[in-house]
């Protein structure tokens, strides 16, 4: 045992000193040559070391790692439950999805019953909704905030529906106090979609902690990465019982991998219309998927969530200084705001151009682009525009002329940990030079 950890360790000293050596020289940066991506990895030799020691357990499913990070995470995020998944999408489907469990009883989503979700957003968010066979209701969302016009809700309510699923746009909560009283009287669901929202706070309380389930995604570009990866959050242990055999294939048993018997009654039992005693590792209670994530992937999260509190605050502080770098061109471009009583972690500045009869997206996001300073638009923009949306079933609230208009007018740039102070710099003067020649 000795031997071996004497081994472990020198290989996780040439993994460091390899990291030193290769890594390090991508992460410099020269003016008007390199990239200035919207988001991206910001890492140490600590995520790699993590990474070689788990792949030395040879354990490949989920593990000691995926353990600790649930753990940790979930103290994090305040919820009793954390639940790791293979991506932020994966963990949108199968948080809504726990909601049509049998396990709620009358209180199952059945198909047919109707989501208040918004149309100006990220299509995983809205898919769940269309492929439990649930029929999305389209409020529209305000400028600036680019979250859900709550005062559109009760336009929205009608006697179908039964839940609400939207995201915290781009990082910036949406009104929580709102949407959770008429959640609470007219006895909805609540699904937060925090992929782009980790550490936001509304309240002095962090976001994923108010709704019946949250989720997050682990994807590079977000607040912390396992290159793939997501989870679901909650604080129900009945809907927690539902997202676990849901993401390991519907089955019934909730065993550890690799594990037996933990029930103490694994041949004893009657389910359906099977044998008794039929083995519970063999019986499926919904109908399910393997979504789980690699010990390996976890061990990347372990670390990275170490990083998060310096990450958040390095968020902050680059859209702070994008902010009052851009006010002064608040004449063409309309400023994104946070929400009411809300202290976002930013996921991306966004902004939006104003009407005028000087310029208009396209042209400033191609000024942009050529000086290496990486865009999005917001996403699908107006998802039920997009072509795989022309033929779903949906309600739409008014003509969501917002909607239309960020479609038309928003995009945004970055905020995360790798943009230095260099960056900004060079950004704002990328700006500057653009509105010098109009």
């Amino acid at each position: 045992m000795k031997k071996n950890m004497k081994l472990r360790k020198e290989i996780s000293e040439k993994v460091r000193e390899l990291f030193l050596t290769e890594h390090e020289n991508k992460l410099k940066f020269e003016k008007g040559k390199g990239i200035i991506p919207y988001a991206g990895r910001v890492y140490d030799e600590r995520e790699i070391m993590s990474l070689v020691d788990s792949c030395l357990d040879f354990w490949l499913t989920s593990g000691r790692y995926a353990e600790e990070f649930e753990k940790g995470f979930s103290r994090f995020m305040n919820v009793i439950h954390c639940l790791l998944t293979n991506s932020g999408s994966s963990a949108n489907l199968l948080a809504l999805t726990a909601f049509t469990s049998p396990k709620l009883g009358e209180r199952r989503l059945k198909p047919g019953d109707e989501v208040i979700t918004v149309a100006a957003g990220f299509p995983t968010t809205v898919n769940p909704i269309v492929q439990n066979r649930l029929i999305p209701v389209f409020v529209d969302v305000e400028l600036g905030t680019y979250n859900i016009k709550v005062e559109e809700l009760e336009k929205a309510l009608s006697n179908k529906t039964k839940a609400i699923m939207i995201a915290h746009t781009l990082g910036n909560p949406f009104d929580l106090s709102f949407i959770m009283d008429f959640a609470k009287e007219n006895d909805l669901y609540v699904i937060e979609d925090c992929c782009d929202a980790v550490g936001s706070k509304y309240d002095g309380k962090i976001v994923g902690s108010f709704g019946d389930a949250a989720t997050v995604s682990f994807y590079p570009a977000h607040h912390i990465t396992m290159g793939e990866g997501g989870a679901v959050l909650t604080n129900n242990e009945l809907i927690y019982k539902a997202l676990k055999s849901l993401r390991d294939w519907g089955r019934d048993c909730y065993c550890k991998p690799g594990i037996n018997n933990t029930c103490g009654r694994r041949f004893k039992g009657q389910f359906g219309t099977l044998p008794h005693g039929y083995d519970h590792k063999y019986v499926y209670s919904h109908i399910g998927y393997n979504l789980k994530i690699t010990d390996m992937q976890a061990a990347i999260g372990v670390e990275q969530l170490k990083k998060l509190p310096e990450f958040i605050k390095t968020r902050k502080e680059n859209f702070k200084r994008l902010y009052e770098g851009l006010k002064k061109f608040e004449e063409f471009l309309v400023l994104p705001t946070a929400t009411e009583k809300s202290d976002p972690s930013w996921f991306a500045f966004p902004i939006s151009v104003r009407e005028n009869n000087k310029f208009n997206r396209k042209e400033i996001i191609e000024f942009l682009e050529n000086k290496k300073i990486m865009t999005r638009q917001l996403f699908a923009g107006n998802i039920i525009r997009q072509p795989a949306y022309k033929d779903i079933d949906y309600r739409a609230i008014g003509e969501l002329s917002n909607t239309d208009f960020v479609m038309n007018n928003t995009f945004f740039i970055g905020v995360y940990p790798g943009i230095d102070n260099e960056r900004i710099d060079y950004i704002l003067g990328v700006f500057e030079d653009f509105f010098k020649k109009l």
